[in-house]
This record gives structure tokens, C-alpha cells and sequence, in this order.
């Protein structure tokens, strides 16, 4: 229970007044005030009893559940000492959907004798912003009974594809605990990270808790649960590529299944509107978007949907060519890449397409300034946000500080990472989110298209998938500065999902929003309504195991940054390579010494033999015969009897999904 006295200070540093708990905007200057519900993690914690403040600044809600009277304050960090015992919150950050970010510290005493309770900011919780109740998020084994089919199967691809990384940073008995793991609509959300004991966790654990959710398991994938539990606990499956191929193979058969009734499982219909503006404070716009502002798509009966976003960068108009010429380039790839059916594409494959996609655009960008002699600052550039909606799929690729939100009836996530300074610190696990924006240049972009070859270039593509209605935003900084998209997707987005308004309207009010509570920069955004209908099959659904060299790996994670700035070692989950490959290398050395000891004898005996027949002459080297020239054209070989001849190198994105 909420404390009705309990007073909320406005964020806004030139107010600071206090009003009551239950107001959403201040009563003195009407700026919003934010609530921030943090759970606090500790062993045998015992905070308070709810009503209680903490440290004249936190109130205590319930068990572990506190929300932040001061948001406008600085919470307390921990000391860089300490931040060892926090690093794969830090370094996890690309996976913040699923997982709550580290919000500060807070000491029950004033002497700060004890050590901190760590809060956790964004877990898991019902919080209603009309009434004072707020709960933790069902638990995945209690919610499972009741999803459909592409929902469950959803959740474990998920948790699939969270494995390596957790395993990497040594947190993946987090995805074994059923207390840990709870579901918020569509999406898997941890509680809080469990670090492993010495031995790590195997898949065949989380096989064995696979097994336990066979009881309510819907019976078009209840036989395909099994196979794949079983096979995760025998060792038939051995790495989390294999398991979400697998899971993949079952998304596929439940989107293009047909129930009962002769009709398709799912059914989706698409929307798309984009609006930009040059704003009240710029003299020209130097972002652009696809489709055309004001134009609104649909599909069906249009064949394709596509969303970009970009926000131009550079001086002397050169961001309004950078952004023109973006949205003009990958607009033409991406539907070249998706003129297939949806069956007949690979989503691993298509992700790198896309990436590849991107890098097109960075090299004529980038050619482009070359020509033109554009040096440093002069440099023009764009930032890019794509949406690509492909049946119940989501595929979103970004560089730079352009965003896209993910809107359900459950909340409002932020999806992409910035390319800014202060991801890349909190991700090379330097400083926690809050404390990094406070420094100097945080807000400096580390890339970007056009300023550098496509080498050093490294987008962010992730995919997901759509099983509820949903509005994904993409935006530039225009709108998204100063948390303008927290303070009113509930109720200026939200309602599309209610039907109570139209992506048209809500565009224009976004477009409204940005102008006057923000007005710095041009603005542009683009809407995707996604409608989703959802019929159980009638089919029963088996698997099939792929095999897969257990030396081979794949980097799952969503990708970011660019090498150069992240020390060349920090920017990407990476994959532990295995002892097996490790002596593998060192084979070419131990044979190099044998064949020296061979040679050496071999010298050795010819020298000997020539010391023991001192009248044989010596052997003159051949000449080599150089036959004459002729006329006539030479044969091209067989493609069989080409000679191998040096690849070229591939520019292909490195990662931070």
C-alpha cells in the first residue's frame, strides 16, 4: 500500500514542489512526474514496513518494492570497487527488455556501515497510475496454462536466445529459476540476475524445466515440447543455436498453420504513417522518413510495409543529402530482399541482409563525402531506424540515436540502445545508465552512416515476435529527448490499441508534442499499427533436430558500436571458443618442427653421401624451359581448374539479441 501522505517532488529542477502521490503532472508548473518503482535486491532483506521512507527519499511499498519520491535527484551509485558485483547487469544492457537495470544504491543507516541494497529500476511489475496497487508479474510456470500455442512458444524462444549471453557473464541459472522468470504479455522479464555457482548451468537443466510445463502445454505443440526437452537433457541438442533453430521451426509452422477451420492460425494487418516537420528552432530539415510524410500504408492490400526513420548530421545541408539518400538506397534493397515468401526466408539470413543493407548506405554516403572533400565536422551523415514487419514478425535495425518503441497494452518499451557514449560506458561495464549520462559528451554519437567505411561499421539488428496487437515508434532525438515518449505513450499511443483513436491523429499529436515541449530540433516519426488475430491449429507439431558441429557458434546478441571505440574486446558478447579448436591451432607449429628435424637429417645425409663420392661433379641447376609464344588465345580453364585466388573482404558487422 502507497502512503497517501507520502509527497512526490517535482522532477523539474527550477520547481521542486511537492504534490501528492496519485498526480501525474505538477500542480505548479505541469511538468509530468515520473514514477519509479525499483525493487530492491539484497539476501534476507528486510527493508521496512510499507509507508515507511527510506533514507528520507524512498517509500516502501511492499516487499522489496520501493518507488522514488526525488526522480529529479541522482540516485546514490555504487563505488567503482563494487561495481565487479554488478558488471553483468552493465554489460547485459542490450538485453534490457528482458532484464532490470541497475538504478543506484541505498543504505539503512546514515553511517553507511552495511553495504548497499542494490535497486533495480523497470522490473517486473503491474503498476495501475490511477490506483496505488502494484504487483510483481505472474511467474512463467503460472501464466504458461493460459497462453496460446505461439505465445509459449514465444516465451521459450526467448529464453533461448538469452542463454548464451546470461552463460557468458556467468548469470544462466537466472533462466532455471521459476521464481526468477516472470512474463509481461508477450515478453519474458527477469526478476533480478543469479549469479552461478562454480559449476555453470547445462542445457540439459533447462531441458528438465521445460519438462515441467508439458502438463499445460497447448496440444498443437505439446508433442514438439517434448521431443525438444528430451533431446536438450540427452545432449541431442547441445547449443543454443541448435535450440533456436528448433523453436524457429515452430513459429514457422504455427504462423503458416491452418485451424479447423480451413483458415490461417494468424492473421495480421499493417499500418504505417510517417509525419516530419522542421520544428520551431531550425531553418531546414534535415531528417527524412519512408514512407513519404503523411502518406499512410496498408497491409494488406499493399504487398510490402516497410518504416525508416533518419536524422540527418552535418553542416552546409549535407545532412539533409545523408538522410535523402538513405531512405532512397534501403528502401530499394529491403524490398528487393523481402519479394519472397515469408516460408521461403531465413530470418538469420535476413537479418545480415539487412545489416549488409546498411553498409550500402554508409558507403555511398561515405564515397559521396570522399568526392566531395568533406573532412571531419564536414562530414555529412545519418542516423537510421528501420521496421520491417514480415508476417508475426518484427525486424528492427538501427544505428545511432534514432529510436523505436515497442507499445503493448502491458507498457512502453524502449527496444534499441543508443550509439552514444554513455551505452558504450555502461556496456564495457564502466558506469552505471543514470551516472554515465551525467558525464561530459555522454550524449556524442560513437557512430553513424557516412562518417567512416562500412569496416568500422556496426548496426544493431533484432528480431520479434508479434503474437498481441502492438504500435512500434520510430524517432528521432526530435521527440525522443527529455522522455517525452515515457511521459505520453499511455495516453496519446495507447489508446490506438483501445480503438479509441487512429495512427493519423496520433501522429500529428506526437508531431504537436515535440514542437512545443521540446522545439530544439527537427522532428519525424513513424508509426506501425500491427493487428493480430490468433486461432489455435489443428495440427500437432513435431521436431526436427538439426545437426550442428558443436565447434561452430553464432554470435545471438543484437550488435552495436564499433570496434575501434570498445577496445576491440568489449563490444560483443563473445562466444568462448572451445578446447578442441584451441589445439587445433597449435598442429600447423608442431608440424613445422617435424618437417625442420626431417629437413635437417635429409641435408645431413646429402652432405655425408657427397663427402664419401668426391669425384662426382656438381649438378648445375635447370634452366627452366619458357616454351615460345604463340598467337592464339589461351583456353579458359575449367571452373574445376581454377586457381584459388585471394577473396576479398567482407565487411560484416561485428557485435553488442
Amino acid at each position: 500500500m502507497e502512503n497517501d501522505a507520502a509527497t512526490l517532488y517535482c522532477p523539474n529542477e527550477y520547481c521542486q514542489a511537492a504534490n501528492p502521490l496519485t498526480h501525474k503532472f505538477c500542480q505548479r508548473c505541469s511538468t509530468p512526474l515520473p514514477k519509479r518503482y525499483l525493487r530492491a535486491v539484497g539476501d534476507s532483506l528486510s527493508l521496512g514496513s510499507p509507508g515507511e521512507i527510506l533514507a528520507d527519499r524512498y517509500l516502501i511499498i511492499g516487499q522489496s518494492i520501493i518507488v522514488d519520491l526525488k526522480p529529479g535527484l541522482l540516485p546514490q551509485i555504487p563505488e567503482l570497487d563494487n561495481l565487479e558485483k554488478i558488471k553483468a547487469y552493465l554489460k547485459l544492457i542490450p538485453y534490457r527488455l528482458h532484464i532490470p537495470q541497475v538504478y543506484g544504491i541505498v543504505y539503512l543507516n546514515e553511517k553507511q556501515s552495511q553495504s548497499g541494497i542494490l535497486l533495480l529500476e523497470k522490473p517486473p511489475l503491474l503498476a495501475n497510475s490511477t490506483e496505488t496497487q502494484v504487483n510483481l508479474c505472474s511467474e512463467l510456470t503460472t501464466a504458461w496454462g493460459d497462453a496460446s500455442s505461439m505465445r509459449q512458444i514465444n516465451w521459450l524462444w526467448q529464453i533461448a536466445h538469452l542463454w548464451q549471453p546470461f552463460s557468458t557473464e556467468g548469470v544462466g541459472s537466472s533462466l532455471l529459476d521459476p521464481h526468477l522468470i516472470r512474463v509481461e504479455g508477450a515478453l519474458v522479464r527477469l526478476l533480478e540476475l543469479r549469479f552461478d555457482s562454480p559449476t555453470a548451468p547445462k542445457l540439459s537443466e533447462l531441458g528438465e524445466f521445460w519438462q515441467q510445463l508439458l502438463k499445460n502445454t497447448k496440444p498443437a505443440i505439446a508433442e514438439f515440447l517434448k521431443q525438444i526437452s528430451d533431446a536438450l537433457i540427452e545432449g541431442e541438442i547441445n547449443s543454443s543455436e541448435q535450440l533456436i533453430t528448433v523453436l524457429d521451426q515452430a513459429l514457422a509452422g504455427l504462423g503458416t498453420a491452418s485451424s479447423g477451420r480451413n483458415s490461417p492460425t494468424q492473421s495480421t494487418t499493417i499500418k504505417i504513417i510517417t509525419q516530419t516537420d522542421t520544428g520551431p528552432s531550425r531553418q531546414r530539415n534535415e531528417d527524412a522518413c519512408y514512407p513519404p510524410s503523411g502518406v499512410l500504408v496498408s497491409k494488406p492490400p499493399q504487398q510490402n510495409a516497410l518504416a525508416i526513420v533518419c536524422d540527418g548530421i552535418g553542416g552546409h545541408e549535407g545532412g539533409n543529402i545523408a538522410s535523402n539518400l538513405a531512405i532512397e538506397t534501403i528502401q530499394q534493397q529491403v524490398i528487393q530482399l523481402t519479394s519472397v515468401p515469408y516460408e521461403n526466408i531465413d530470418p538469420l539470413i535476413l537479418l545480415g541482409d539487412l545489416e549488409q543493407s546498411v553498409a550500402i548506405v554508409n558507403d555511398k554516403i561515405s564515397q559521396r563525402n570522399d568526392t566531395e572533400q568533406r573532412q571531419g565536422r564536414q562530414r555529412m551523415g545519418t542516423t537510421l531506424v528501420m521496421a520491417l514487419p514480415i508476417a508475426h514478425e518484427m525486424y528492427i535495425t538501427h544505428i545511432g540515436d534514432s529510436r523505436a518503441y515497442w507499445i503493448t497494452r502491458h507498457g512502453c518499451y524502449q527496444v534499441t540502445l543508443d550509439d552514444d557514449v554513455a551505452s558504450r560506458e555502461v556496456r564495457l561495464g564502466y558506469a552505471v545508465y543514470r551516472e554515465a549520462l551525467q558525464h561530459s559528451g555522454s550524449g556524442s554519437l560513437v557512430q553513424a552512416l557516412g562518417m567512416s567505411k562500412s569496416a568500422s561499421l556496426h548496426p544493431t539488428s533484432q528480431r520479434f515476435i508479434i503474437d498481441e496487437d502492438a504500435v512500434f515508434l520510430l524517432t528521432s532525438d526530435g521527440l525522443s529527448d527529455f522522455d517525452r515518449i515515457e511521459d505520453c505513450w499511455e495516453t496519446e499511443i495507447l489508446p490506438i490499441l483501445t480503438g479509441e483513436t487512429n495512427i493519423e491523429n496520433v501522429a500529428s499529436r506526437l508531431i504537436e508534442i515535440a514542437n512545443t515541449k521540446n522545439g530544439h530540433d527537427n522532428v519525424t516519426i513513424a508509426l506501425v499499427h500491427y493487428q493480430v488475430n490468433y486461432l489455435e491449429p489443428d495440427i500437432i507439431l513435431k521436431a526436427e533436430i538439426p545437426t550442428i558441429s558443436a565447434s561452430k557458434t553464432v554470435d545471438l546478441t543484437p550488435r552495436t558500436t564499433n570496434a575501434t571505440t570498445l577496445n576491440n574486446s568489449h563490444q560483443q558478447t563473445q562466444v568462448i571458443p572451445e578446447t578442441k579448436s584451441a589445439r587445433a591451432a597449435k598442429i600447423p607449429l608442431q608440424l613445422l618442427i617435424l618437417l625442420v628435424v626431417l629437413l635437417a637429417a635429409a641435408s645431413l645425409g646429402l652432405w655425408i653421401k657427397i663427402q664419401r663420392e668426391p669425384e662426382k661433379k656438381t649438378i648445375e641447376p635447370l634452366t627452366p624451359f619458357v616454351s615460345p609464344q604463340t598467337t592464339t588465345k589461351p583456353t579458359p580453364q575449367s571452373e574445376e581448374n581454377q586457381p584459388d585466388l585471394p577473396t576479398p573482404p567482407v565487411s560484416s558487422p561485428a557485435e553488442p539479441q
